[in-house]
């Protein structure tokens, strides 16, 4: 096959695991409008015969609400996302042998401030997710963080988000403008404001339910202005890398969704939840609900790692590997932070 075939051969495996509903006569593996904007990076790639390099912003920190998570450390909920990722790599390798690697750019301290998180703990979920990935070498994925940005490592926390919003924010009136003309950006708001005000219910909270939800939605604002600049810093440090992301895009978009696990997560992140062993794989869930269902806690290394139990209502299985990529998946949509 010559370099165009082979682009277009590895766009439709990525295609397939697409986040979030294509508009309508939008055939994700083929669309006019979809394949001509991430087909000149994987091109450039392949015309090189160098690995095709995606990024991707996610994976900031656990949600600091106890009803969604086990605690501020990676667990298995995380293990089952990027087993999934290195299996997508892997299938690439298949059509195109020097394969696909996959940054994955940890956002918690670009949002930290934003989300009712310290900065110790997002650089805790920084290094245990740097400990998982180098287990699982060679698997095809890295890690950058803003902590990684030249320069940044003689700053403090806040200077470096001083700096990001300096080099590369919005204006905030004009992302007020943008959400009051309804769309896409509206929708991100909405999205960003209840898991804002999800995530404010933390043990020891006295405000009221109107009053959290007032500072989520002015935080909200902050956490779209944020996303922006810390895609514009992404996009600067990795100028050839296909640019996915855990939101789902619009056909055509510069960007593309993609689902961090081969089945329907119901809008579900690994750090928005916890992973339960049901039959032959994982599916997320929020904490409370599994424990509600009588699921039976299991450790791992002296930490909670993920729950156990046959629940016959469940989604289908998320499994961990290549196998998994196969088969028709639903397309879902899961907002948060990145």
């Amino acid at each position: 096959m010559n370099p165009e075939e082979i682009s277009a051969r590895i766009l439709r495996i990525v295609f397939r695991h697409r986040r979030g509903a294509p508009e309508p006569g939008c055939d994700a593996e083929t669309c006019p409008r979809c394949v001509p904007a991430h087909l000149p990076a994987v091109r450039a790639s392949v015309r090189a015969g160098v690995p095709v390099e995606c990024v991707l912003p996610g994976f900031p920190c656990k949600s600091p609400n106890p009803a969604k998570v086990l605690g501020t450390l990676p667990d298995r909920a995380e293990e089952v996302a990027f087993d999934f990722l290195a299996g997508l790599c892997r299938q690439v390798r298949e059509v195109y042998p020097p394969g696909m690697r996959l940054v994955i750019c940890s956002d918690g301290r670009v949002f930290s401030d934003l989300i009712g998180v310290h900065d110790e703990v997002v650089t805790a979920y920084q290094d245990e997710i740097r400990r998982m990935l180098a287990r699982r070498r060679p698997a095809p994925l890295s890690l950058f963080s803003i902590d990684d940005v030249p320069g940044m490592d003689s700053c403090s926390y806040d200077a470096m988000r001083r700096a990001l919003d300096e080099t590369h924010g919005e204006r905030p009136e004009r992302i007020r403008e943008e959400v009051r003309a309804g769309g896409e950006a509206l929708d991100l708001y909405r999205a960003l404001t209840r898991f804002l005000l999800e995530d404010s219910f933390t043990p020891g909270v006295s405000r009221t339910r109107s009053a959290l939800q007032r500072e989520a939605r002015r935080r909200a604002y902050g956490v779209i202005a944020r996303s922006r600049a810390w895609g514009g810093l992404v996009a600067e440090h990795f100028p050839r890398a296909v640019r996915l992301s855990i939101h789902p895009q619009r056909c055509g978009s510069a960007k593309f969704g993609i689902r961090l696990t081969p089945e329907d997560d119901g809008w579900l992140t690994p750090w928005h939840a916890v992973a339960v062993e049901s039959g032959d794989g994982y599916v997320l869930r929020r904490r409370a609900d599994t424990e509600r269902d009588g699921a039976r806690l299991v450790h791992r290394e002296g930490r909670p790692s993920h729950f156990v139990r046959a629940l016959p209502d469940t989604p289908p299985s998320v499994t961990g590997g290549p196998e998994a990529l196969h088969g028709p998946s639903p397309l879902t949509r899961a907002p948060g932070a990145a």
